[in-house]
């Protein structure tokens, strides 16, 4: 006969028992990705991955709009399913994950069916709704009182940069998750990614979601996969710096000798003093660190598309310069790549004007490499800058504008979307004639005469020109310059300081150009 245990020896074994099943209850609980949260807005008319980590081999069941579909964990314990192609929906409803060895399934109330889209970029997509600090946005009291808009959501990702992929982003403010638009919470949102959502879903009817992931002074490479950039020839020498200064800093973390790599530094930022203490993919300026930490833990997500603010960090001296139009577009295929829904639609902000070289016309010209690829646009803010701020409060129009180019070309509606392009020059003796395409319902000086214009010869010295609307054409003239060869359009750092007022009949600027290829050096450049 087996002896009666102590009160003690019973006590422990009890506790231990207890311990156990709660190690083995908390260890099975099934999670779901980071972006899953109540209040999202999930993306019609597509399948939609839902996807999360649970024990291996345990079933997940995913219920939804009155679908059930089940998957099984892999070893590693990973699990996805499809949700079958969603029907808008305004009406919210609730989103039930249960795991086969889960105490209690996961909901998700309040979630929507609508349009979802990515607002990603550096500080400028950042910029708040609310004002402070650095961000001041126009009219922001009126904007907040006014954005009653319970059927536009937005998820922010906190700033997360890594050497190596995550799988999870936690969102800001506090963990909230998706964020119900109204006056109490609109101040924290994205405010190009707000506006672009309000005036959007004024016109489509349909609720509209926001996923942005953002970080300041951040440079295009940091956000691209390293497979991809280790893959392309020109891009596979940054990897190479991040790894130099990684491995340096892992092998002796608290000095900072003169011998350390150096770390990128923007084309406007000198370098001052030793080189950076620290992790460097802590350094936005480095690649791949933001897609890591912030970009990988939103894949797949279904969305429609993705908009872009950013080009005021670029590193790499001219080099870097020259190569940014390739840099951007290997990020969208690279991004089409990862979401895998074909040619997901990408539109860009090409950037306003500032008396810094951070903002020159180079970048502009850079930036519409982009075009060449399909489902790209491009919207023109050369009218909203200001000369000695990075920050320009003037967001309405980047909104509006980012809105049209989505209506037209993601939603097949029949719109202008864009200002005034330069298409041809026309030499008539000593007049050169512009045409242009995206011309509205004609071309217009706003304002007064037109202003931004330069003309030059064979020489290469370009001076300031007479410039008139004859019909759908500019004709653009200076007695000084007998035979033209090249003209220019808002083509500096900051045209808005000589005027540059050439628009279409819609209100929609003419965007910067130059027919001539010529060198265009930029003073003060840092070469690095």
């Amino acid at each position: 006969m087996n002896p009666i245990p102590s009160p003690r020896i019973l006590i422990k074994t009890l506790l231990v028992a207890a311990s156990a099943m709660s190690a083995a209850i908390l260890h099975a609980e099934v999670k779901v990705a980071t972006p899953f949260t109540s209040h999202m807005v999930l993306q019609r008319e597509m399948k939609v991955p839902v996807w999360g980590t649970a024990d291996a081999g345990e079933n997940v069941t995913v219920e939804f709009a009155g679908q059930k579909k089940t998957a099984l964990a892999t070893i590693d314990g990973k699990w996805r399913v499809d949700l079958d192609v969603l029907a808008t929906s305004a009406e919210g409803r609730t989103m039930t994950v249960t795991g086969s060895a889960t105490s209690a399934p996961v909901k998700f109330d309040d979630v929507l069916v609508g349009e979802v889209w990515l607002a990603s970029g550096q500080s400028n997509m950042v910029f708040p709704v609310q004002a402070g600090g650095p961000y001041t946005l126009v009219n922001s009291a009126g904007e907040i009182a006014a954005a009653n808009f319970p059927q536009i959501r937005m998820f922010t990702a906190r700033d997360t940069k890594s050497y190596s992929v995550q799988t999870s982003v936690p969102s800001t403010p506090a963990n909230s998750g998706w964020q119900v638009c109204s006056p109490e919470t609109v101040g924290t949102f994205s405010a190009v990614g707000y506006l672009f959502a309000r005036d959007l879903q004024q016109q489509i009817k349909v609720p509209v979601g926001i996923l942005t992931a953002a970080s300041g002074a951040s440079c295009a490479e940091a956000w691209i996969s390293r497979e991809t950039l280790t893959a392309d020839a020109p891009l596979k020498p940054y990897v190479d710096i991040l790894d130099a200064a990684y491995n340096y800093f892992k092998a002796d973390p608290a000095t900072r000798p003169a011998e350390a790599p150096f770390r990128p530094t923007p084309i406007n930022k000198p370098r001052s003093g030793p080189p950076a203490r620290g992790d460097p993919s802590g350094d936005q300026h480095m690649p791949t660190v933001l897609f890591n930490g912030m970009l990988n833990p939103l894949i797949p997500y279904a969305i429609r598309g993705a908009i872009w603010y950013q080009g005021e960090s670029i590193v790499g001296g001219t080099p870097g310069l020259n190569l940014y139009g390739h840099i951007m577009q290997t990020l969208i295929k690279d991004w089409r790549s990862k979401w895998g829904e074909g040619d997901l639609p990408f539109y860009e902000v090409q950037l306003p004007g500032q008396e810094n070289i951070s903002n020159n016309p180079i970048i502009r010209e850079q930036q519409e490499a982009i075009l060449s690829l399909p489902h790209t646009g491009m919207v023109v803010t050369i009218d909203t800058g200001e000369a000695k701020n990075v920050h320009p409060g003037n967001k309405q129009p980047t909104g509006y504008r980012l809105a049209l180019v989505a209506l037209h070309d993601a939603y097949k509606q029949n719109i202008e979307y864009s200002g005034p392009l330069f298409q041809s020059l026309e030499v008539k003796n000593s007049t050169a004639v512009v045409h242009f395409t995206h011309l509205g319902a004609g071309l217009v000086a706003k304002g007064g005469a037109l202003k931004g214009f330069q003309i030059a010869g064979d020489d290469k010295n370009f001076v300031d020109a007479d410039a008139k609307i004859v019909g759908d054409t500019v004709v653009v003239t200076n007695a000084q310059v007998k035979t033209p060869v090249a003209v220019r359009y808002a083509f500096m750092d900051f045209p808005e300081g000589i005027g540059c007022n050439l628009y279409s009949s819609y209100d929609l600027p003419a965007a910067p150009f130059r027919t001539d290829k010529w060198d265009y050096p930029i003073a003060g450049i840092v070469e690095n």
